[in-house]
């Protein structure tokens, strides 16, 4: 069969099931689907989460029949658990592979590269063209510093038609460690925008109602949840479990469907009740599913607080910066951040500035550049001051979590105050492995 032809079918075949997704189904189709012509040597998925990175993948390389291997990185804590997963993967795609075939231990790179060409000259797949999935890639970045570079020269290594495929939620930027990795092609899927998630949605319409119906519905689900959550999965699972209720005035014959007032003035304090628990991860879904057949007798918490929101990595040391800088004394500074400091005077009383308790005057205001050395310092590797640092530092500005207390002109010296409490501050700091009372004046 002509491969265009191949790949032409192979597009209008996943087009239905992967709608809003052409252009990056075109991509792989392209770069994929060349099965008489040498593989690129490595491939960088990356956006953000539920976008169809690795259903879309996977879904192209079954689809035109590719050699391949898939694992997650999550599950490969080591690098003697990724390199054997690896290889004995491999066994199942040679002809009388068995899952249950034995590998030699495989320690270090030079063996797993050794024993990658062997096993693919051994299957006869030396001259076809097999990739190697890597889902969650930015795990491998907790393991051997050298691990990124070998699978991104893996046809230099092994002299064979391999390639590694990673994907990742994270952008390449913060893959790069110097160690002489190859630059992989870049493949982005861009998050659903409202109109694409309007269109995925409505296809999960009951047989029972029309789509038309269904478009309503997702529609006014979108309007309440689409300011806090873009995650398609989340937005699936709530759409699933909001629709019984949705239909519940009609059922009993109360409201027909065209009157989507009356529709939408009873589903709407059901939806906003939900996006306190369901979207927060505090209930289950078969809890939540009890609660509304005992008529939510079962109070309800209110988790509308700063220390349930759902913050990026950076933007947890960010704010873990923030409030060190607003509640420690500037001249502490040198103390807590600084490795080589110098020797600590003795001073036998405290003055009258040490003995008040910084938590009982309030948080103070304090300048940028503090906050920003402080975060440099407190970060787990080296953080370059991009734009991207910037825009996260105005979201924390727009969810409250810090304030702007200067004027906006004032852009050379602008100068913030933090809000969130001691108990929130302290959640924020478990989740990123952070003792921040460590850091803390008032505690030491």
């Amino acid at each position: 069969m002509d491969p265009g032809r191949a790949a032409g079918e192979v597009l209008e075949g996943l087009r239905a099931h992967f709608p809003c997704r052409e252009p990056q189904l075109k991509a792989l189709l392209g770069l994929f689907g060349q099965a008489n012509q040498c593989c690129f040597p490595s491939l960088f998925i990356y956006g953000h989460p539920a976008t169809g990175k690795t259903a879309v993948t996977l879904a192209i390389l079954q689809a035109l029949q590719i050699p391949h291997v898939f694992l997650n990185c999550v599950e490969c804590f080591t690098p003697r658990l990724l390199f054997e997963h690896i290889l004995g993967s491999l066994s199942i795609l040679g002809e009388h592979g068995s899952t249950t075939e034995s590998f030699p231990r495989c320690d270090n790179l030079s063996e797993f590269s050794r024993m990658l060409q062997q096993k693919l000259q051994q299957l006869q797949l030396h001259e076809s063209n097999v990739y190697i999935v890597l889902d969650k890639a930015e795990y491998l970045k907790n393991l051997d510093f050298k691990i990124l570079a070998v699978f991104t020269r893996l046809q230099e290594l092994t002299n064979c038609r391999v390639a590694a495929v990673l994907i990742s939620e994270l952008v390449w930027a913060t893959f790069y460690s110097g160690t002489g990795c190859n630059e992989p092609l870049m493949l982005h899927f861009s998050q659903y925008n409202k109109a694409e998630l309007q269109v995925i949605l409505t296809k999960d319409c009951p047989n029972s109602y029309s789509s038309k119906f269904y478009a309503n519905f997702v529609s006014i689900l979108l309007s309440v949840f689409l300011p806090v959550s873009r995650d398609l999965r989340e937005l699936q699972h709530l759409a699933a479990l909001n629709f019984s209720k949705y239909c519940e005035p009609i059922t009993k014959g109360q409201v027909r469907e065209d009157e989507s007032n009356k529709l939408w003035r009873n589903i709407e304090p059901h939806l906003k009740k939900a996006m306190k628990t369901i979207y927060l991860q505090e209930v289950s879904s078969l809890q939540w599913e009890k609660w509304l057949q005992e008529g939510c007798t079962m109070p309800i918490k209110d988790f509308s607080g700063p220390a349930c929101l759902e913050l990026p990595f950076y933007s947890k040391f960010l704010l873990i910066a923030a409030y060190l800088a607003a509640y420690n004394p500037a001249c502490s500074d040198r103390r807590f951040f600084l490795k080589n400091h110098g020797k600590a005077r003795k001073t036998k009383t405290k003055s009258k500035k040490e003995k008040l308790n910084n938590h009982l005057l309030g948080p103070k205001q304090f300048p940028l550049d503090r906050m920003m050395a402080i975060f440099h310092s407190i970060v787990d590797g080296h953080v370059i001051s991009s734009a991207h640092i910037s825009s996260q530092i105005s979201s924390l500005v727009t969810l409250r979590l810090l304030l702007l207390v200067t004027h906006e002109d004032l852009l050379d010296a602008p100068k913030y105050k933090c809000t969130v409490t001691f108990d929130t501050i302290c959640l924020i700091a478990r989740t990123v492995n952070f003792d921040i009372v460590k850091y803390l004046f008032d505690f030491v």
